[in-house]
């Protein structure tokens, strides 16, 4: 059975889940440069698990969970009450998510932002601050069950911030990598990239692909999800496996644009040493 990850996540590889293990190799440990949700991390089971992203507030609610365990679930269950799910609470702690330095309080307002704001959008404006709206929703949810079996796994895992780039490049012989990168836009302007400070451009999606490419010549597999484009298909015409897949997409504010869009896995290599 399917494990939902605790944390909603635009672009999201739980509806995918079963299409990525079809293709994903073998291996000792497994690791995610953009780890996002964490939806292959707690659907998978390798011995070792190396989770990165560049966004620093997702790397510290990890590494705080891991740490504190059922304590910190109890700390952040305290933010989930009716007082708190209102617009001017919420644009409150959302203030306060910004300007504290208390990384335990910053992790819990995470959550809490993550499962209040509109569609569990992560968006930050210029200046690095988080800015999604409110979501006005009646009751939402507090996924206690989703951060257990999160917790269960993390002993054997190490989560890192880190640039793409260095975590690939860590990778060894019996490592399998799997890269779910922002999406390359499907038009000028569609815009999936906002879930860190920093951006995620074009130059950084050829990066990925020769460094993918690069690995897979060391004998270390990667597999890269992305949307099913000319561009993405001319930088992974070296992978041996691509398979396209029509995804549903929810990211959109217009309900009538929320339509489907096509994906594609490519797998770099497909030889590992378990």
């Amino acid at each position: 059975m399917k494990q939902r990850p605790f944390l909603k996540w635009a672009g999201s590889k739980y509806q995918i889940l079963e299409q990525i293990a079809a293709v994903l190799p073998p291996g000792r440990r497994l690791i995610e440069p953009f780890v996002g949700s964490g939806a292959v991390f707690v659907n998978t089971d390798y011995k070792q698990y190396l989770l990165a992203d560049s966004n620093q507030d997702l790397i510290n609610l990890y590494l705080t969970l891991q740490d504190e365990g059922a304590e910190f679930i109890g700390y952040c269950r305290s933010f989930f009450t009716q007082e708190n799910n209102s617009g001017s609470r919420y644009y409150e702690l959302r203030q306060e998510f910004n300007s504290t330095s208390d990384i335990r309080l910053k992790s819990a307002l995470f959550l809490y932002l993550n499962r209040h704001a509109y569609n569990g959008l992560c968006r930050y404006n210029a200046k690095g601050g988080f800015n999604a709206p409110f979501g006005q929703y009646r009751q939402p949810h507090f996924p206690e069950q989703g951060m257990r079996h999160f917790l269960n796994k993390a002993s054997r895992s190490t989560f890192k911030l880190a640039d793409f780039k260095e975590t690939m490049r860590s990778a060894q012989e019996g490592d399998v990598v799997y890269c779910d990168p922002p999406y390359v836009p499907l038009s000028a302007t569609a815009n999936f990239t906002s879930y860190s400070s920093g951006g995620f451009g074009q130059e950084q999606q050829v990066q990925l692909a020769e460094l993918a490419q690069e690995l897979a010549g060391r004998g270390v597999p990667v597999l890269v999800s992305n949307h099913a484009t000319e561009f993405t298909l001319n930088a992974y015409k070296s992978a041996s496996v691509r398979i396209f897949l029509s995804v549903q997409r929810y990211i959109s504010c217009n309900g009538d644009n929320r339509g489907k869009a096509e994906e594609v896995l490519a797998l770099f290599g497909a030889e590992v040493i378990a």
